[in-house]
């Protein structure tokens, strides 16, 4: 049968204190409904509907082409968990399946979800359930002396020993579509908040003698919801371990797994080994050897086998070829791109800039629209002067070039193979190849000179 996939994301998250809908605050750097709605769609489903209500414009516009084929249902009036995918069933095949997920329980997994499905295919209702060492005012699982599930029951609504229980529901649950239809359309809002229950289906299921299996996870944390601030940061940081100890499985070392950050996908070959404070954006790959200093910052690039990023660096949008060095205190901006063995010392920032194979700038540069040959030498100081105010310009260095220190490379400029750019020089016009240019103001020496304090003494009126 067909799988449909009902998120519920209607709600405001008051709780949050935030104009941002709740839903979509990140978690490792993706929205935590995104993270959602990408697990789902690992079950392959028929499609995905989004139940929404408060925020919903901002949450539309956060859906990019992926996502394209989600049908979007609006909940005008929020009226309970059993309105909401009831308005969603309306837009439901009657021979499918329909799995129940919310926008702010972003760490459920896909095995858990294909067992509740399974349980669903097989003419059943799945529901997933957790035994939480706190279950504070989560609803309760009620079980028969069989230990078969008759109920579940609202924390607000549960007697004293009904709230004694430590098995909550975790609210996700799969069921044949003409069963859960069948089921919402009896729901009444008899409880305290007079809202439609979601949770009333099990009894009724019961009722209707359908199995009722639970499926209970093996981590809490995989249920968690996120309703305010402090939740949001143990899902972070849960989320960010899982993924620590997944890259140790496969050969990373990090010097604290506690403290990194991956907020996007990082994947790397054996024997990388990653420092305290670093964080990872978007798409990065490393590749082996790779040894990445403390505090490091890296976004959507990929660094070759045995690259060294040491301390403070931060680097984006850049492709590293094999043992590069960075660093310290490196800037490595978006369009770089090294051949092997380049060298980008401290406090030397680079932007659209290409750098052969063994060319280094140790210090104190900025290398802007580059085109940097092999084995050059960058002194400390140099500056690709790349834009007049209106257009950027390029600055092409030919392979052996050495440039001295403090000089002022003034584009659109070419500076021939094994060429010498004397110690602070401005070059303003091409360099033939294996010449000297010399570009400074002649020098004078004034003998006797004073310097402005030494006159002043002078002629005080006090000597």
């Amino acid at each position: 049968m067909s799988l449909h996939v009902i998120i519920l994301a209607a709600g405001k998250g008051s709780r949050m204190k935030s104009d941002t809908p709740k839903v979509l605050h990140p978690v490792a750097g993706t929205p935590m409904l995104h993270r959602v709605m990408s697990t789902a769609k690992r079950l392959a489903p028929e499609q995905l509907h989004l139940v929404l209500g408060h925020g919903i414009e901002a949450i539309q516009d956060t859906l990019a082409d992926q996502w394209s084929a989600t049908n979007i249902v609006q909940q005008a009036e929020q009226l309970g968990t059993g309105h909401a995918v009831n308005i969603a069933l309306d837009h439901l095949p009657n021979d499918g399946i329909s799995l129940v997920l919310y926008g702010d329980v972003p760490l459920i997994t896909v095995d858990t979800l294909e067992h509740c499905v399974a349980i669903a295919d097989a003419g059943e209702l799945g529901i997933v359930t957790a035994n939480m060492s706190d279950p504070a005012q989560l609803g309760r699982i009620l079980r028969n002396d069989t230990d078969a599930i008759e109920a579940i029951v609202e924390y607000k609504d549960a007697t004293q020993q009904q709230r004694a229980i430590h098995e909550i529901n975790s609210g996700i649950l799969a069921a044949p579509t003409h069963l859960l239809r069948h089921w919402l359309s009896q729901v009444q809002p008899n409880n305290q908040q007079g809202e439609y229950y979601l949770t009333d289906v099990v009894a009724l299921a019961v009722n209707d003698g359908v199995g009722v299996q639970g499926i209970v996870v093996d981590d809490e944390n995989e249920v968690m919801g996120v309703n305010d601030r402090v939740q949001l940061s143990q899902v972070e940081r849960i989320l960010q371990r899982r993924q620590a100890d997944e890259l140790m499985r496969q050969g990373v070392t990090f010097a604290d797994p506690d403290r990194v950050d991956i907020r996007g996908t990082l994947s790397c070959e054996t024997d990388c080994f990653i420092d305290v404070n670093t964080v990872f954006i978007g798409d990065v790959r490393l590749a082996s050897g790779v040894v990445i200093g403390p505090n490091v910052v890296i976004e959507s690039s990929q660094l070759g086998a045995g690259v060294q990023v040491k301390a403070n660096t931060v680097i984006e949008g850049a492709v590293i070829a094999e043992h590069c060095q960075l660093g310290p205190f490196a800037r490595i901006r978006p369009g770089s791109n090294f051949a092997p063995s380049v060298k980008i010392g401290n406090f030397v920032e680079t932007k659209k800039t290409t750098m052969g194979a063994g060319s280094k700038a140790s210090h104190l540069a900025y290398l802007g629209d580059a085109t940097i040959g092999c084995d050059v030498n960058v002194g400390a100081g140099s500056v690709t002067c790349n834009y007049d105010g209106v257009d950027k310009h390029q600055t092409v260095i030919g392979d052996g070039a050495f440039v001295g220190t403090n000089s002022t490379l003034v584009a659109p400029l070419n500076i021939g193979a094994e060429s010498f750019v004397a110690a602070g020089s401005t070059v303003t016009t091409d360099v033939e190849e294996q010449s000297l240019a010399v570009g400074r103001g002649k020098q004078r020496n004034i003998a006797k000179w004073l310097s402005p304090l030494k006159r002043k003494q002078r002629t005080s009126p006090d000597r």
